[in-house]
């Protein structure tokens, strides 16, 4: 394996202090990020290289054998020609062990250079495999917002425009929906590092990896702005205009009104879910309307002209002499709009009920009996029955 000089791919000295690669680090990251160079692999290799050598000049046990071995691994073998050739003088044979003392520490006849620290440094900490990197945040876009809004029956079918006060949220502005500061590496602070976090089920407790890090345990120091979501709250006055036709169970969508984006993706939608109220005395099913209107024998019997209550307001209709009880008169284009196509309308249908008075006098009576002699005709005898 190549070795790599971390103090060149930063820019910086040798001799530089903890704060001076920090920003150096800060600087490059930004430089080449994938976010700001899409689909620029020679930008995500660098950046990778960037992060590979702040990795370990971040960490003084990882930096100190850098400086002795002029390489790292995590995997460091000390019989590796890397590591036997920086401290014995090159090879493959690894670490001659002769000559030094172990109970004083001192390389005999090799200086002042402790064999215990560079033991304990390769040993202690530094040949752990390394933990997981937290996944880069990706583009996403925000989430829909379903919001009920009641109207009245006369309300759905004119439509109307009104303003609904939306709690949606809004990419950071200081993160552009990163969520963290793009510095450093720790420990989770959400789930102690663990990957996991309890969740409550009922009677029951189980884990789940933890949102925030993604299972690793590990994440960047969260944006302060936002916490670490990547968005901040905001409540707003949208305006929504309600098409004319709409029914219980209708979305209007508003679009890039739901909540706010990552990293630069489009905000969510948000949908308006009607509930229309009933009618005192009309019928809706589907775009149709419905009513059934009272009538009495002679209206029936002789024809009339009476008025009924549309979606429109009073209309007069026709009742043909005969009418029968149940049958139904067709308004066409009387009913609601349709949602698919404005111009088109669905039909009124008026369905009449023969009443008969509530008190019948003699007078009635007898003339009800002079009409059953003029009218002797039996209607139930198409059925068989006397």
């Amino acid at each position: 394996m190549a070795k790599k000089d971390y103090y060149n791919i930063l820019g910086v000295k040798k001799d530089a202090k903890a704060d001076e690669i920090k920003k150096a680090y800060r600087r490059l990251a930004r430089k080449h990020h994938p976010d700001v160079n899409p689909n620029d692999k020679i930008a995500e290799d660098k950046f990778k290289e960037v992060q590979e050598a702040y990795d370990v000049l971040s960490d003084e046990k990882k930096r100190k054998v850098f400086d002795r071995f002029g390489y790292y691994a995590d995997n460091l073998d000390v019989n590796s020609p890397y590591a036997g050739g920086a401290a014995a003088g090159g090879g493959a044979q690894g670490f001659d062990f002769s000559g030094f003392d172990f109970s004083q520490g001192q390389a005999g006849g090799a200086g002042g250079s402790s064999f215990r620290d560079i033991f304990s440094d390769l040993f202690s900490g530094a040949g752990r495999p390394a933990q997981p990197e937290p996944p880069r945040p990706m583009p996403k876009k925000g989430r829909d917002i379903e919001i009920p809004l009641a109207l009245s029956f006369e309300e759905a079918f004119s439509g109307l425009t009104t303003n609904i006060t939306v709690n949606r949220s809004e990419q950071c502005s200081r993160c552009q929906g990163a969520g963290d500061t793009g510095g450093p590496v720790g420990q989770c602070s959400t789930c102690s590092g663990t990957g996991q976090v309890m969740r409550t089920g009922g009677r029951l407790q189980f884990s789940q990896g933890c949102s925030d890090c993604e299972g690793t345990g590990r994440r960047r120091q969260p944006c302060s702005l936002c916490s670490g979501k990547g968005v901040t709250p905001k409540g707003e006055q949208v305006k929504v205009k309600i098409p004319a036709g709409v029914d219980t169970g209708s979305r209007v969508r508003v679009p890039k009104k739901g909540h706010g984006g990552r990293l630069g993706a489009e905000p969510g939608d948000l949908f308006i879910l009607t509930n229309v109220g009933k009618h005192k005395f009309l019928e809706r099913k589907g775009d149709n309307v419905y009513i059934t209107i009272p009538i009495t024998i002679p209206e029936a019997s002789l024809g009339t002209k009476i008025e009924v209550p549309t979606v429109d307001g009073k209309s007069q209709i026709r009742i043909p002499a005969g009418t029968e009880s149940g049958q139904k008169i067709r308004l066409r284009e009387r009913g609601f709009p349709s949602l698919r196509n404005p111009s088109l309308r669905g039909d009124q249908f008026v369905e009449v009920k023969i009443t008969l008075p509530k008190l019948i006098s003699e007078e009635t009576k007898d003339v009800l009996r002079q009409f059953e002699k003029l009218n002797p005709e039996n209607p139930r005898k198409a059925i068989g029955l006397e």
